[in-house]
């Protein structure tokens, strides 16, 4: 039984994690891979809207994905693209990001080869990646301004389609905890916490919402 702090507290980093960034045109759509078809929806109702002209669905498989996408994250967010419309040539797949970091340093290089001109990003994630996704993004393309977007859901809303509250708590833990060690270790930003959230990261850890914690270094 999660308790009402706990679901508090989550609220709380769920409205951190979230950029609250209003979608804009941009050079292109870049889709972040992951077990979550949403992106590859959020991507397309992007496309469609004429946010951006081209869109790059970046990712290979992890253990989360291997059953559901055989063919790849990327692959998948591609197919489930040209089912809703989306012309092929208006995608791009990146087939070997195993991260967030290689998504967006191999996305970045697929663009360069094509000799595309990129000056913004409109960059998809999950609810509660978009924080991490953006820091990510500033660290390794300094020079596109990103602006950031996801499936417009509540937290409640986001539970209901895991069908699985606590690993909701677990992964709002991890992305948190990310936010804290990587700009150390140069892989992102540095973001600002608000003492609040940190307060209510602290006590989420202590209940032991910490399966999806890295080893810090």
């Amino acid at each position: 039984m999660i308790s009402v702090q706990a679901w508090s507290d989550a609220q709380r980093l769920w409205d951190f994690q979230q950029m609250h960034h209003e979608p804009r045109p941009c050079s292109v759509g870049v889709g972040l891979g992951s077990h979550d078809l949403a992106v590859a929806d959020v991507t397309t109702s992007l496309y469609q809207r004429g946010m951006f002209p081209l869109i790059v669905f970046t990712g290979a498989t992890s253990r989360t994905t291997r059953d559901r996408m055989p063919r790849g994250e990327a692959e998948h967010y591609r197919e489930r693209a040209l089912e809703l419309g989306v012309p092929a040539s208006a995608i791009l797949v990146e087939p070997r990001a195993r991260n967030t970091g290689e998504n967006i340093k191999f996305a970045r290089v697929l663009l360069e080869e094509r000799s595309i001109e990129v000056s913004s990003v409109l960059l998809v994630s999950k609810p509660y990646e978009e924080r991490r996704a953006y820091a990510t993004a500033r660290k390794l393309w300094p020079a596109v301004d990103i602006v950031s977007a996801s499936a417009p859901m509540t937290l409640s809303e986001y539970v209901d389609s895991i069908k699985d509250s606590r690993l909701v708590l677990d992964m709002l833990v991890g992305a948190q905890q990310r936010l804290l060690i990587y700009p150390d270790q140069g892989f992102m930003t540095r973001q600002m916490v608000p003492e609040p959230v940190a307060a209510a990261y602290k006590r989420l850890c202590a209940e032991g919402f910490t399966s999806r914690l890295v080893p810090a270094t």
